[in-house]
């Protein structure tokens, strides 16, 4: 790798853009103190659900650009999301040198139990990829995210208890210490979301931003899982 075979760790850092002027003037302040102390190789800011965090969000990105000289990351979610707004915020991004995309679905907005596509708009990651390249072919880099555990969506109770998971199943379920209830995405779903990921990853993703988990050995069946799915791109974790 360069480095004599040494592996140094990295960090990346994600904010959500606060409400008010003034936690967007701390959080800008803060962004600096942990430009010193951390070094984060990249940072990411979040999109509100609807596009309700647009103008913070741009605003933040292109400042951890200019002013603390940090790779910014901006979220773009297509929930709720007309192309109108997909364009703007596309179209400022390029206005100011912001090359970094991480395309989403996106959340429902707050207190909504379901997310919908807007009319003539997107319904999932996958159509948000294919606009952004068909339009700005490669002036982005664009994440998409990956689900070691699967998608939040697709993990489901096992009433039927442990002796219902599959070899492959066992490596990713969860157990609740407090309820002992078995949560896991069946084997069905996990490749019907490999191959959607795949999809993505053929439709232009450039890399693999990888959702949090706390078992390093799920991440490593996820990688290995990619790879012999024919996907080649990066894995983030």
């Amino acid at each position: 790798n360069g480095n004599g075979g040494k592996i140094h760790p990295f960090v990346s850092l994600e904010f959500f853009p606060p409400r008010t002027n003034d936690g967007e003037k701390n959080l800008n302040e803060r962004i600096g103190r942990l430009k010193e102390n951390v070094n984060p190789l990249f940072v990411d800011f979040t999109w509100g659900a609807d596009g309700s965090t647009a103008d913070s969000t741009l605003d933040l990105t292109v400042q951890a650009k200019n002013v603390h000289n940090l790779i910014p990351n901006m979220h773009l979610t297509c929930t709720n999301m007309p192309k109108s707004k997909i364009d703007t915020a596309l179209s400022e991004c390029k206005k100011n040198g912001i090359q970094n995309i991480v395309a989403l679905r996106g959340d429902p907005p707050a207190g909504e139990s379901h997310w919908e596509a807007s009319e003539n708009g997107f319904s999932c990651a996958l159509d948000l990829i294919r606009y952004i390249k068909k339009n700005h072919d490669d002036y982005f880099c664009l994440s998409v995210a990956g689900y070691p555990e699967g998608h939040p969506d697709k993990i489901k109770s096992r009433p039927e208890g442990i002796d219902s998971l599959s070899a492959s199943e066992m490596t990713r379920y969860n157990l609740s210490r407090e309820t002992g209830e078995i949560t896991v995405c069946s084997d069905q779903d996990w490749n019907e979301e490999l191959n959607y990921l795949k999809g993505k990853c053929e439709a232009g993703a450039d890399l693999i931003i990888t959702q949090m988990f706390f078992d390093v050995e799920v991440f490593k069946n996820f990688r290995v899982a990619c790879r012999n799915n024919g996907i080649k791109v990066p894995i983030i974790p």
